[in-house]
């Protein structure tokens, strides 16, 4: 299985979005079995498909619980047959309490140890995504820990660029628990072209010191409708320009992929 965190540490750059719809891609046009991750306690992800729950089991559970099956346990179906949902709350905040509190267990290796006994259990997924929050708690760095790759959403503007140097400084630290994690590259989101989005795209590509994606996704007013259907671009608006792009990016993705 290899698994994919889609970060930035900037709120409002399509991260949950972008982690919903190449999950989505990777299930129902490349045939993967995909595991999503809803790593935020606002559980974005969660809520778009209807899964949102207090009184059901989430990752906060997965990471502090010492019952194998916890991750199991935590599951939920989608619409989609291939893709399954690990959902996510405001429990998280007491999570990361306890994770920081409990020094009797590694605090950094959980998801990815939880997500190892998952697989050996005979339940296996080809991909998953994780939707991290743009912060740098105890559930980002465990999903950083157990990443193959990194994907970093970037949303052109003023302030497009703050928070890329301390990300870039996290997965470095990182790699004393997982030396294999990459940054696949960076995703230019909503894009319009105008002056403004063309300067910004040039100086990513040239002077950012961050590896960059080909494909962007174009800006759409589809993205904000499928916020209230629950649909990912691909089955909503097929023909829109970012489910056209989100389909392009996973195949670039996976030609890139080790």
């Amino acid at each position: 299985m290899k698994v994919i965190c889609v970060i930035n540490l900037k709120g409002g750059v399509a991260k949950t979005i972008s982690a919903i719809n190449i999950a989505y891609v990777l299930a129902e046009k490349h045939g993967r079995r995909v595991l999503l991750i809803d790593s935020d306690k606002q559980g974005n992800t969660s809520k778009f498909f209807e899964k949102h729950n207090y009184f059901a089991p989430s990752l906060a559970d997965v990471l502090t619980s010492k019952d194998p099956d916890a991750l199991h346990n935590a599951l939920q179906f989608t619409p989609y047959n291939n893709l399954h949902l690990l959902p996510a709350n405001m429990n998280l905040l007491r999570a990361d309490k306890e994770i920081l509190l409990d020094v009797a267990r590694p605090q950094q290796t959980r998801l990815r140890k939880s997500l190892r006994a998952h697989e050996r259990a005979g339940y296996t997924y080809d991909f998953a995504v994780i939707d991290c929050a743009p912060d740098l708690n105890m559930s980002v760095i465990n999903a950083l820990v157990a990443a193959d790759d990194v994907i970093i959403p970037i949303k052109i503007d003023k302030f497009a660029f703050d928070g890329l140097d301390q990300l870039r400084e996290q997965i470095e630290e990182t790699r004393e628990f997982n030396e294999n994690i990459r940054i696949a590259g960076g995703l230019i989101t909503m894009y319009s072209r105008n002056n403004v989005n063309l300067q910004g795209e040039q100086h990513l590509t040239e002077s950012a010191g961050l590896p960059m994606f080909r494909t962007v996704i174009r800006k759409t007013v589809k993205v904000d409708e499928t916020t209230f259907t629950g649909v990912p671009l691909a089955a909503y608006a097929p023909k829109c320009t970012a489910a056209r792009d989100y389909d392009a990016l996973v195949d670039e993705y996976l030609k890139g992929a080790k």
